[in-house]
């Protein structure tokens, strides 16, 4: 394989698990510096906000951006590996993680900016539509539909573009994880299962991604050792 499409892929996958861990750091983050945060009202969500220190939700925030992009990034790696008559599967998911990607980044930018503007400048008019916090804001239910079904079929597809190997079977194991846990945060999302929505997403989808980006950069060594 070129030499520039196994580099890009081992530095997306990089990217990917740092942000992922720098994620890890800063729920803990919050876990220790702020109280446990339940939507009630507005109002509440305000108070909240203007008593607790944000610093460790904005870096989650922004780096969820970066490991969306990076994510994609690693798929078309992928892509370029598969086999050719398998490629029409990788690039539907392809197609998918483009979609993660823009929906995911479109939500979290939303968060880290306008949402931050608005709190800062005392402007609470419809906000609440737009808040993550809130469980039925549009824009929470835009961000479930990428970290759900985008994210999820994108990983099954990737899954399914890989013939049987030993180079690439914990990447498979991981890569159906994944879309098993997605998949089954989005029926939680959709039918109100918050403590299946939670385990789903926390951790079946985080743990998939720690074997997923590990076992990445390992086979993506292998094939340029060949």
């Amino acid at each position: 394989m070129n030499k520039i499409v196994l580099n890009t892929g081992k530095w997306a996958a990089i990217i990917c698990l740092i942000s992922f861990i720098i994620w890890i750091i800063s729920f803990t983050g919050i876990a220790i510096s702020s109280p446990l945060f339940m939507w009630t009202n507005l109002e509440g969500y305000i108070d909240f906000v203007n008593n607790n220190n944000q610093f460790f939700q904005y870096l989650a925030k922004s780096f969820i951006i970066v490991f969306s992009l990076s994510y994609m990034v690693l798929v078309f790696a992928f892509y370029e590996s598969v086999v050719p008559e398998r490629r029409i599967l990788a690039k539907i998911a392809l197609a998918f993680s483009i979609m993660f990607a823009l929906v995911s980044s479109m939500h979290y930018f939303v968060q880290i900016s306008a949402v931050r503007f608005a709190l800062g400048e005392g402007i609470y008019s419809g906000l609440e539509h737009f808040l993550q916090a809130r469980p039925t804001s549009v824009m929470t239910a835009i961000n479930m539909l990428g970290w759900t079904l985008f994210l999820g079929l994108s990983s099954f597809f990737i899954y399914l573009s890989y013939r049987p190997d030993k180079k690439a079977k914990v990447l498979k194991v991981g890569l159906l994880i994944n879309a098993i846990s997605c998949l089954l945060a989005g029926a939680g999302y959709l039918f109100q299962i918050d403590l299946l929505t939670f385990v789903s997403i926390n951790i079946g989808v985080g743990g998939a991604f720690l074997v997923i980006t590990i076992s990445s950069i390992r086979y993506l060594k292998r094939l340029e050792q060949d």
